[in-house]
């Protein structure tokens, strides 16, 4: 029995081991604001972002998200984790490309998206950039 146990126990164990990679996503967060500029507090919203390379460039991924505002006018998304509309989110290739974000929103919650704007991304999320980097030099081989 307690062997039962214990081979249950590494099991579960080892399986979240290789559950825990890199996740393919990144945090955004950002204020939705009227054309006044005022907070749009608690409504439903509709985001499409779109990441290129470079400003205008090629387009590597785009997604959609619904996202709801708090009393602030707040929301937070998960970039890779949207509805992908075109381009796959893992094959970005962040170490070769020049990575910069369009958001646009439709503040009724559909999709007649209003341009909010462009940024480059100046830090590539480094888990994403690690997944697939340039390995480091080979280290000395560990006894036999």
């Amino acid at each position: 029995m307690k062997k039962q146990i214990y081979i249950i126990i590494s099991a579960l164990l080892l399986n979240g081991f290789a559950f825990a990679q890199t996740p393919q996503s990144f945090n955004y967060q950002a204020i939705a604001r009227d054309g006044s500029g005022n907070p749009i507090p608690d409504q439903n919203i509709g985001i499409r972002v779109t990441l290129t390379n470079g400003s205008g460039g090629t387009v590597l991924y785009q997604e959609t998200h619904n996202a709801t505002t708090n009393q602030f006018g707040l929301f937070i998304l998960n970039i890779g984790n949207g509805t992908p509309v075109s381009g796959i989110f893992t094959d970005i290739s962040w170490a070769t490309v020049t990575p910069w974000m369009h958001v646009e929103m439709d503040p009724a919650g559909g999709s007649a998206y209003l341009d909010m704007g462009t940024s480059q991304l100046l830090s590539v999320p480094y888990s994403l950039f690690a997944a697939d980097g340039n390995p480091g030099p080979e280290g000395p081989q560990g006894p036999m």
